[in-house]
């Protein structure tokens, strides 16, 4: 009976892999013969840039409109902001998330806020809203923000200063964003920040759950995927266990938070368990909510000290208003407060134009209910996804003018005061029905971060002429992290 199970079970793989290779050849030979299918489907890509999202940028000048489109994929691409207006706001009921990036990310996010339409994203905004938008909660992330400072970043960036090792900052700042994450939504404490640096196996899972589901959406079928989740096979069985990993590991998160009666206690998961009583729905809240506290602070942190290294003198002038607005800068022991923050445009200024040459999600999709013709005439056909692309908009001339490459925090002052642009031209944030709920908190703690770092130590990137590599993944996480060497002041 062993005997037969695995002579079935090999021809049932060899069958696979052959069905997977036809599949591979129709769409090379058969599906499309244009050169940038072509390029996508064999990689050739990859001899000139190292990134995905810095292809389809080059793509994207190229074009007239600002739009392409990867016929293998059955996605068109646009970095046109009268396009992403006509998607975000004009016509938004028509550009759903859709039931393919559903299908997705669905194993990983389920029914989170992240991957769904309707109802249920109105119902998980509508609560998150209440909590968010109060400024008596947007103090309490600050004070939770500034006690992980003090307590933990602050003493293991002087340990490391002492041992003069090197450190890998992007670390740094996920341990640090998911330890906020956790306290401030859920009550919780993971520790991720102690000084030695603990090994995290929720992280570790929740990474690779995180880079092998963006990894589907670049699949030239989705029956490739399809096929070995079915199959439990390479990539899909490794999705399958660290989603396991994730999944007991929320569930406990969820049943301490019980244990702490959660209804006489603040914090986003409260509010959702006093009107949930599914525990899968609670989970898949949980995993959205923690995607968006962790993943893209620390993306955001990661880059711009990337530039800072580039710039030192941005990271002087960030000092001196500093001293300007909270006092002297020998005071290494004091923290701008809350509302000094708010007086801060230059470091405002610095921190929005990071996120536009680096913008932590880098692309977003869509999948359009019905034919539609874009702004820039483009044609959409029902069922085609539709992707915005505020990597390459941070980085196309016709947008943000000649200097667009160029790192200048100076085009966000107007008299030394920081002036907005229009959100459908820098869609960082998202912008329209969805524009994001956290991004007043999520300032405020790069802010922080960013001030208690630069007014106590120098920070020397190892490889500062290389730019960053980035994995495949939900955000834009760096290949290698970002390796530091830390002196104290």
């Amino acid at each position: 009976m062993c005997t037969a199970f695995c002579i079935t079970f090999f021809f049932f793989t060899l069958l696979f892999s052959l069905f997977s290779l036809l599949i591979f050849v129709l769409r090379l030979k058969v599906g499309c013969n244009c050169e940038i299918c072509q390029a996508y489907l064999t990689s050739t890509w990859t001899k000139e840039f190292d990134n995905l999202c810095d292809w389809f940028t080059h793509l994207l000048q190229k074009s007239a409109t600002g739009t392409i489109h990867i016929h293998v994929l059955g996605n068109t691409i646009t970095a046109n902001p009268e396009n992403v207006e006509h998607i975000l706001k004009t016509r938004f009921e028509n550009y759903p998330k859709g039931k393919p990036f559903a299908a997705i990310l669905g194993d990983f996010l389920g029914k989170g806020i992240f991957n769904v339409d309707g109802d249920s994203w109105k119902f998980q905004r509508k609560m998150a809203s209440l909590e968010l938008g109060r400024t008596s909660i947007r103090r309490h992330a600050f004070d939770i923000v500034n006690s992980e400072i003090q307590s933990r970043l602050l003493p293991l960036l002087s340990l490391v200063s002492g041992e003069q090792r090197v450190l890998d900052l992007q670390d740094v700042f996920r341990r640090l964003s998911f330890d906020n994450i956790c306290k401030f939504s859920f009550g919780l404490d993971p520790g991720c920040l102690e000084l030695s640096l603990p090994v995290s196996e929720f992280a570790e899972a929740f990474d690779l759950a995180s880079q092998l589901s963006a990894q589907r959406a670049l699949a030239s079928s989705p029956l490739i995927w399809k096929l070995k989740r079915a199959l439990n096979l390479g990539t899909e069985k490794r999705l399958k266990q660290a989603i396991k990993t994730v999944d007991a590991l929320v569930q406990e998160m969820i049943n301490q938070r019980r244990d702490k009666c959660f209804s006489d206690s603040n914090g986003l998961l409260s509010r959702f368990m006093g009107t949930i009583n599914d525990d899968k729905y609670l989970r898949d809240i949980v995993v959205s909510f923690l995607l968006a506290g962790r993943d893209t602070v620390a993306a955001g942190l990661t880059s711009f000290f990337w530039l800072l290294c580039q710039h030192p003198e941005v990271e002087s002038a960030i000092r001196d208003e500093l001293e300007r607005v909270v006092g002297s800068s020998d005071d290494h022991q004091q923290m701008a407060s809350f509302d000094q923050l708010r007086d801060m445009h230059y470091l405002h200024a610095a921190l929005y134009e990071s996120l536009r040459l680096f913008p932590p999600i880098q692309f977003d999709s869509k999948f359009a209910l019905e034919d539609d013709i874009l702004p820039d005439c483009t044609f959409v056909g029902k069922g085609t996804r539709v992707t915005y692309h505020p990597y390459a908009m941070g980085r196309m001339e016709r947008v943000w003018g000649p200097d667009c490459l160029q790192y200048k925090p100076e085009r966000w002052l107007k008299h030394g005061r920081y002036v907005p642009e229009n959100l459908f031209k820098y869609p960082v944030f998202q912008a329209g029905k969805r524009v994001c709920l956290g991004k007043e908190m999520a300032l405020v703690e790069m802010k922080s971060v960013v001030l208690a770092i630069i007014s106590r130590f120098n920070i020397r990137v190892l490889n500062p002429n290389q730019a960053p590599r980035f994995a495949p993944g939900l955000t834009a996480n760096v290949r290698g992290g970002l390796p530091v060497l830390v002196q104290q002041k």
